[in-house]
């Protein structure tokens, strides 16, 4: 048996946190045993990547760059990013031109728009957000996304990017909608142009909401629809890109929370049914530019872990109902209600309490709904970086000056998503897994939970210690080859110390280990750890 430790020393300290324990739990991982193919782990700019990218400092919006899409490491081992594989990127809809009579009150949300009221394109637009999306392609990010959250202003019903009252109809005008299509499809070409080609374009996000406010309160550009004007809206896009000859595809239902692919009672519901049923009459599996990746967000259901899985299990099993080739892509997430709080009355949670809960509803995503992509909502907003860090993966300082070491903070929430980002690679398989201790998945979300992936060289074994003590877990590899051997050859760390954020561990590869026995790893009380095994 092999356990791997950082020193005697360490050994010796652990022991009085392991004798509380139980006996330590084997995780077997079946390399025969695919579930889904990964596509892509990412996040957004908004709102304030106009800011960084025209702003800043040199020095320091290129480490913010690096810090989102690198996949080096530093010279002590430490990642320099978190390699995301998917960037998302909003088109406006003209509210900062609106300037104040946009009604928005918050400056920072309201987004330049590409065409004029008098019809002119102007590609000068939208800067800021361009330079991150070009460092995003410079650094190897495999999948470019476009989204909107309203049509330009000069389309919508009432010329502002919101609506004023709530009737969960679209904010387009009817006559508008092959406008509409016409203008994402031309900013679809010339971004092709510019070398940014984008594989997704989204032209609806989160329908089901009324986006409405009071002029002058209102937080930011939004429009509901129903499904119908889904549907009408994608047959025009569809035409839009098949006449400017583009291969971007089309992502179609980006939903406000999950439970409206599969049930509810608002108008953009039951979206699974309505859209890839054959028989429906707003089936659109047979669109040229249509996807099967069927878009949620993840809001609001992440209240207990009950609640977390059995969602995530539902929408798996609508998926299966209507077509073996649909894929759930959590497509926005942030811990925007009460969930990551798990009935703690203090109202605040440490930054490692953030980061163990937003990796634990990762996880819950790949592992129970079978995600094949995962989207952090906004990779950076002002904020605290030492608590309540539920919205971000960067906290940005609002009162700071220029002085480039004083605008942001790296939050423990960007490492967490880093051990999926940056070793959860575009075509990886996950890998179906079982404990010897026989948990469910709700008895198992407040102790240790794995997830498994590989390639045709690397089998990647992330680990989340949710429990407040050190913690032997052991990992047999089933279906490996009598000629071939697992080992350990890289282990990566995040844990609530300072400085600790995916820290690489020693690892001993003095001993091999015997065909079915377990390999022992210890893992520290409330972290998040990857390992890297070479077979």
């Amino acid at each position: 048996m092999k356990i791997l430790l950082l020193n005697l020393g360490l050994m010796l300290l652990l022991l009085p946190a392991f004798s509380q324990r139980n006996t330590r739990v084997v995780f077997t991982i079946n390399l025969h045993d695919s579930v889904q193919k990964i596509r892509n782990i990412g996040a957004s700019a908004c709102w304030f990547g106009e800011e960084i990218g025209k702003k800043w400092p040199a020095d320091a919006k290129q480490r913010m760059a690096d810090v989102l899409f690198s996949r080096a490491f530093e010279n002590n081992g430490q990642p320099k990013g978190i390699g995301l594989s998917a960037f998302r990127f909003n088109i406006g809809a003209g509210t900062a031109e609106q300037g104040d009579s946009s009604g928005i009150k918050n400056p920072a949300h309201r987004v330049e728009c590409f065409l004029s009221p008098q019809g002119k394109y102007d590609w000068s637009k939208q800067q800021g957000y361009i330079w991150l999306l070009k460092q995003a392609k410079k650094q190897g990010v495999k999948d470019l996304i476009a989204f909107v959250n309203s049509p330009p202003v000069q389309f919508t019903k009432n010329g502002l990017g919101y609506k004023l009252r709530k009737d969960e109809k679209s904010n387009l005008q009817e006559n508008k909608y092959a406008d509409y299509a016409g203008f994402l499809s031309t900013v679809v070409r010339h971004f092709d142009k510019i070398n940014c080609h984008f594989n997704y374009i989204s032209p609806i996000n989160e329908p089901q909401w009324d986006w409405s406010g009071t002029f002058g309160e209102a937080k930011q550009e939004g429009s509901p629809w129903t499904n119908e004007e889904i549907y009408k809206t994608v047959k025009a896009l569809n035409k839009g890109l098949q006449r400017q000859k583009a291969t971007t595809k089309i992502l179609i239902t980006e939903a406000g929370m999950l439970n409206h692919l599969y049930d509810s009672n608002v108008k953009a519901s039951r979206q699974i049914a309505r859209f890839w049923d054959h028989g429906s009459d707003l089936y659109i599996g047979n669109l040229s530019h249509a996807t099967p990746f069927v878009e949620g967000h993840g809001y609001f259901t992440d209240n207990g872990d009950d609640n977390l899985i059995s969602v995530r299990n539902k929408l798996k099993d609508t998926l299966k109902k209507y077509g073996a080739g649909l894929e759930y892509w959590q497509s926005e997430y942030c811990m925007l209600g009460d969930g990551f709080k798990e009935n703690v009355k203090d109202i605040k949670r440490s930054a490692m309490d953030c980061a163990l809960f937003l990796a634990k509803v990762i996880h819950q995503d790949f592992t129970a709904g079978n995600a094949t992509a995962w989207h952090f909502w906004n990779a950076f907003e002002p904020g605290a970086a030492d608590s309540n860090t539920q919205y971000y993966l960067v906290a940005l300082n609002a009162l700071a000056n220029k002085d480039s070491a004083k605008l942001y903070t790296i939050t423990k929430n960007l490492w967490a998503l880093g051990h999926y980002s940056l070793f959860v690679r575009p075509g990886m398989y996950r890998l179906q897994t079982s404990r010897s201790d026989g948990l469910s998945e709700t008895a198992a979300a407040r102790q240790v939970m794995v997830s498994a992936f590989k390639d045709d060289k690397t089998l990647v074994v992330n680990v989340i210690n949710y429990t407040i003590e050190n913690t032997i877990a052991g990992f047999v590899p089933e279906g490996l080859p009598n000629a071939k051997k697992m080992k350990l050859v890289k282990r990566y760390v995040t844990t609530a110390a300072e400085g600790e954020d995916m820290m690489p561990y020693p690892v001993e590869n003095t001993q091999e280990q015997k065909p079915g026995e377990p390999y022992d790893v210890i893992f520290p009380a409330r972290s998040v750890t990857t390992l890297l095994f070479s077979f």
